[in-house]
């Protein structure tokens, strides 16, 4: 479990992905991101359903998306991707970690956000991209 004391969320834990994962599987860093062309240095997750429904319909696949209970199995930080570069303080309830993630169970079923919202979102992230400013600190 977390020790560190800069963080004070303690779950639950969601991570959303494409990935088809079983109960007890790893989530772990070092593999291809989901928004960048290279291997992460962390493995991202959040205590926000809101922000995981984001991961798994943001992630790039054709696969299904999902969305699973996480839980951290070492020290984590809030994301400083999010965590006052893009919002003051961390109202996404974001992490990242360089410990693995168990994957404790999957949500059945979840309300996709509108097919306009995650429209808006492609063309915002885009348009982040086409001006340079889509970095990911990992």
């Amino acid at each position: 479990m977390n020790d560190n004391k800069d963080v004070l969320d303690k779950g639950p834990f969601f991570h959303g992905t494409k990935a088809d994962l079983k109960i007890g599987d790893l989530l772990e860093p070092q593999h291809l991101s989901n928004y960048q062309d290279k291997k992460a240095n962390h493995i991202y997750f959040t205590a926000s359903l809101d922000a995981a429904k984001w991961g798994a319909e943001l992630a790039k696949s054709k696969a299904k998306e999902r969305i699973y209970l996480v839980e951290p199995l070492g020290e984590f930080e809030n994301d400083p991707n999010l965590t006052d570069k893009r919002f003051p303080g961390n109202p996404t309830r974001s992490y990242r970690s360089k410990s693995p993630l168990k994957i404790i169970a999957e949500l059945g079923s979840w309300e996709r956000h509108s097919d306009e919202e995650i429209n808006h979102m492609l063309s915002s992230l885009k348009k982040l991209s086409e001006e340079g400013k889509n970095v990911i600190y990992d």
